[in-house]
């Protein structure tokens, strides 16, 4: 009986060394490297099997003990090995994240040679879940999801990708709301338009013209937009894909969702990058846009990304962004994302003070609160656990602000907004201060502004008139159907107090040429001198113009065309218009 005891208490004393020294894994560590290449489903359509690659981390996923997918495409002229992995993640930069959020990063190659240059189809005019590229990528996505080694939880799949890729993201977020909890579209034209309209959005096309595409592949799946996310991303020297295909689509993927949508201010995004988020009638943020001031026509990688092929290391981490824009918004994991904010509310408003409250879900280790006002509060230790008050001295004036739960895994909630509030008397009606322009287009004007302090919203007037329709309730707004290459002055008022201020000072802009200020040229040459010049390309014998892919006939001496140049490294058959 002794030794009996003695064994069991010694098994007991095993278990117990190997519960301390090794730790309790949620979900299987993989190899924290990138795959050999794999092969996967046969496109039928484009021919071949889908080819890519895989990258499992090590580390533990970030929610609910399960870790997220994401699907990368690459761009036309581009690899999944020599651009979107690039050894072990040169490239687009994505195993960092990988590691960061403990997601299995998944990069196919396309089937095929679409449009000749490697690309994905996105402007194929019959989208459908059962042949081409659109079938493949779904094939690969479906096999990650139910190999239970990898441990994906179907609500947080997403896919991201550049130009062609960019397009197709949209058309899968598109065909398949039901399995793409998010979108990331880098530069990618819209579904329903053609190869040669990357340059320019078509005439009559407009985001109700995108929505009413996306909605028709969705079919049967389309009450999952109710909880998708997607949002874009380009740069002001991209003269290769339309940068206002970018706006287009997460102001279509907003009717698709359908809902009422407010932008909030523009933030800055480390790397050149300005973003506006959209939030619904809830709140909740449902889509970003992202201007990447002098970035070409490139996927921005961000320091540690390769800096060739269309991929930009010196702008935006744009990895890391989208990822945190997924982890922070997604609508599909429930309550595990994070704490919640259920109220909050200033109170107890005397003449020198005010008390705010507020209530969360989750496991709250702090509250943080932010007033705006004549005594600007910012004060990440306001509470924790399930409710707080504080109270603030406060000067007087008009106040308004936000509280945000953050959780013991860092989570931070959505902004419960408080109402604005006045302490001791009204202050005067003043004008907005700090009027500024972002990235000015050939017909548009991004505008920020510092909030006047009694104002409850904002008018904004061009050469005198006032151009919106109501106030605006942020510090932000586009002004746009200008004229190119002409001058305008720009002034914002305050509105509030029943009133409305004097205008503020002027802001003087021109905006640009259009078409990124290139001028067309033409060229009349021999098929053949155009290709030895660049400006196109010959397969099996025939010419192709460059960016466009208009037939030019034989590639010889005695074949002659005209090129007009229409942006950079873009080409069509013809006279400039």
């Amino acid at each position: 009986m002794t030794h009996q005891i003695q064994r069991t208490l010694w098994h007991a004393l095993v278990l117990i060394l190997l519960c301390w020294a090794w730790p309790s894994w949620s979900a299987t560590p993989g190899p924290g490297k990138w795959s050999a290449q794999q092969t996967w489903a046969a496109d039928s359509v484009n021919g071949g099997n889908l080819t890519g690659f895989f990258y499992w981390p090590a580390s533990e996923p970030k929610i609910g003990g399960k870790r997220a997918l994401v699907l990368v495409l690459h761009g036309c002229k581009q690899t999944a090995a020599g651009d979107v992995v690039n050894g072990n993640d040169g490239g687009y930069n994505w195993s960092a994240m990988g590691d960061q959020y403990g997601a299995v990063i998944v990069a196919p190659n396309a089937t095929g040679n679409v449009y000749y240059l490697h690309c994905w189809d996105y402007a194929n005019t019959s989208h459908t879940r059962a042949s081409g590229h659109d079938k493949v990528l779904l094939d690969v996505v479906d096999r990650f999801v139910k190999d239970p080694q990898y441990q994906i939880d179907p609500n947080q799949v997403y896919v991201t990708g550049l130009s062609s890729g960019g397009g197709e993201t949209m058309v899968m977020g598109c065909l398949a709301p039901d399995v793409f909890a998010g979108l990331g579209i880098n530069a990618g034209p819209t579904p329903g338009t053609t190869t040669i309209q990357i340059g320019g959005v078509p005439s009559g096309y407009t985001a109700s013209t995108a929505a009413s595409r996306c909605k028709a592949m969705a079919g049967s799946a389309a009450d999952k937009f109710s909880t998708q996310i997607a949002g874009a991303i380009w740069g002001t020297f991209d003269y290769t894909v339309d940068q206002k295909y970018g706006p287009l689509a997460t102001e279509a993927m907003r009717i698709v969702y359908g809902s009422s949508f407010t932008p909030s201010a523009a933030e800055t995004v480390p790397g050149g990058g300005t973003n506006i988020p959209y939030r619904d009638s809830n709140g909740k943020v449902r889509t970003h846009e992202i201007t990447v001031a002098g970035m070409g026509h490139s996927w921005p990688a961000g320091p540690g990304g390769q800096n060739v092929n269309f991929v930009d290391n010196t702008k935006v981490n744009y990895p890391a962004f989208v990822m945190d824009f997924w982890y922070k918004n997604n609508l599909r994991v429930g309550t595990s994302v994070g704490p919640e904010m259920k109220s909050c509310t200033a109170a107890g408003i005397s003449t020198t003070s005010a008390t705010v409250s507020g209530a969360a879900t989750g496991d709250v280790k702090n509250y943080t609160v932010v007033l705006n006002g004549p005594t600007a509060v910012n004060d990440n230790a306001a509470g924790a656990g399930a409710n707080f008050n504080k109270t603030y001295n406060l000067a007087a004036g008009n106040y308004s602000g936000t509280v945000t739960a953050t959780d013991t895994a860092n989570r931070t909630s959505a902004a419960c907004n408080i109402a604005q509030f006045s302490v001791g008397s009204e202050p005067a009606l003043t004008p907005p201060t700090g009027i500024t322009a972002g990235a000015v287009t050939d017909t548009a004007v991004p505008l920020t502004w510092t909030a006047a302090g009694a104002a409850t919203g904002y008018q904004v007037y061009v050469n005198g008139a006032r151009v919106t329709t109501e106030p605006v309730a942020g510090t932000a707004y586009t002004v746009s159907g200008l004229t190119a290459n002409t001058a305008y002055t720009i002034t914002v008022t305050s509105v509030g107090n029943g009133g409305e201020s004097a205008q503020s000072a002027a802001l003087a802009v021109t905006t640009t040429a259009g078409n990124g200020g290139w001028t067309c040229t033409a060229v009349t040459a021999s098929n053949y001198a155009h290709v030895q010049a660049g400006r196109a390309t010959v397969k099996y014998g025939v010419a192709y113009a460059n960016g466009s892919n208009d037939l030019m006939g034989l590639s010889s001496l005695y074949f002659r065309s005209t090129l007009a140049q229409t942006a950079q490294g873009f080409y069509k058959v013809g006279n400039c218009p």
